[in-house]
């Protein structure tokens, strides 16, 4: 087992897995955020002349991708444990998963001016 003191954390294979962990999370959460702007585009208020007209639609555009981000941060942290439990580098997927716990905060922080506080 690595002593965290060391400081030995250099594993090329793992930081490829947790980079590439990453990027497809990312991917997966912006097709998710193309469908649901795309459904509440054919949505019923198409003559309002606004994207997001209704709070279904509006709530949906926000959580959708929030969720997959979320859940992409919880499963890099769960890599992590796995990972420290076999002797790794597992500050490697720690990072991961505050990478996308950040842009899950940034896009919730910014997005949440879309849902009307009523």
């Amino acid at each position: 087992m690595t002593n965290d003191a060391e400081k030995r954390w250099s594993d090329d294979g793992n930081f490829r897995r947790a980079v590439r962990y990453a990027l497809v999370v990312l991917g997966v959460a912006a097709l998710v955020c193309v469908g649901t702007a795309i459904w509440a585009a054919t949505g019923r208020c198409r003559d309002a002349g606004v994207l997001l007209c209704d709070t279904a639609a509006q709530t949906a555009v926000l959580f959708g991708p929030g969720l997959v981000l979320l859940a992409g941060g919880i499963g890099a942290f769960v890599e992590t444990i796995r990972v420290w439990r076999r002797g790794g580098p597992w500050p490697i997927w720690q990072g991961a998963g505050w990478f996308l716990f950040l842009i899950t905060l940034f896009y919730l922080g910014i997005g949440a001016s879309t849902v009307p506080a009523e």
